[in-house]
């Protein structure tokens, strides 16, 4: 088992129980006990969970919503068939609103060799977007703002009103839920109000969601159904669901 199948089994393990020792993960992903230390003491510094003596304690324990490391971690292969499927939807020399989150951090990847003119809102898209050294690479606008924490994301009212200064083709928005009922939610009314500026600001809104961010839970909602152009998603609707897409003039990709 490689090194990012372990990260991930650990992750997965700590979603659904408080702790679990060095002895344990041995067992589960058959690493020997110094190298699951290793992969403990990565995996804490990311933020994913918290080194304890002996083994790791989930920082889920509450009930809170995981944090960027934890996200990162779920739904790989997921978010690079999205993160694909978004790429072949960009044309080359388009100026492209992009959101944060593990997701956006996948597509910003998939767009690093391409010719665009890309506004990215976290650290992490900033970082993936500047790994290319040689050949085509996007060229980058900054929001400015505020930085949260671990997200590494772009927030306040100067992120906004330096994002509403411009006027993108597309915006790519990773939305913390979604439902045809109310449409595209977030987690906090900043992260909400950020991503309601990007696809205001954009002729075209694409939405990038794997299928667990269906009708999942989240408090601030971000934008009607009906402000949508495109989905791509690696759920197929429902029948009913891609009718109601349908009448919306939705797009659905499945990634």
């Amino acid at each position: 088992m490689g090194t990012a199948d372990r990260h991930r089994l650990i992750g997965e393990l700590l979603r659904t129980r408080e702790e679990a020792t060095v002895d344990e993960l041995v067992d589960a992903t058959g690493a020997s006990g110094a190298t699951i230390r290793r992969d403990l003491e990565i995996l804490a510094a990311n933020g994913v969970l918290k080194r304890i003596h002996g083994g790791a304690r989930s920082l889920l324990a509450r009930g809170d919503n995981p944090g960027y490391g934890q996200r990162a971690l779920e739904d790989h292969d997921a978010k690079m068939r999205i993160a694909s499927a978004v790429d072949a939807l960009l044309k080359d020399r388009e100026h492209v609103w992009l959101d944060s989150g593990s997701t956006a951090t996948e597509i910003a990847r998939r767009l690093s060799t391409r010719e665009l003119t890309v506004m990215p809102m976290s650290l992490h898209g900033v970082d993936a977007l500047t790994r290319v050294k040689d050949g085509r690479s996007p060229q980058l606008i900054l929001p400015g703002g505020s930085l949260v924490r671990g997200e590494q994301s772009f927030r306040g009212p100067m992120a906004e009103a330096n994002i509403r200064s411009l006027r993108f083709d597309a915006a790519v928005v990773t939305p913390c839920a979604l439902n045809l009922k109310d449409g595209l939610l977030a987690h906090d009314l900043d992260d909400a109000a950020v991503k309601r500026a990007g696809l205001e600001s954009a002729a075209r809104v694409i939405v990038a969601s794997a299928g667990t961010k269906w009708n999942a839970s989240a408090v601030a909602l971000v934008a009607a159904m009906d402000t949508v152009n495109v989905i791509v998603t690696d759920l197929e609707p429902s029948p009913e669901d891609l009718a109601r897409l349908n009448k919306l003039s939705v797009e659905v990709v499945i990634a």
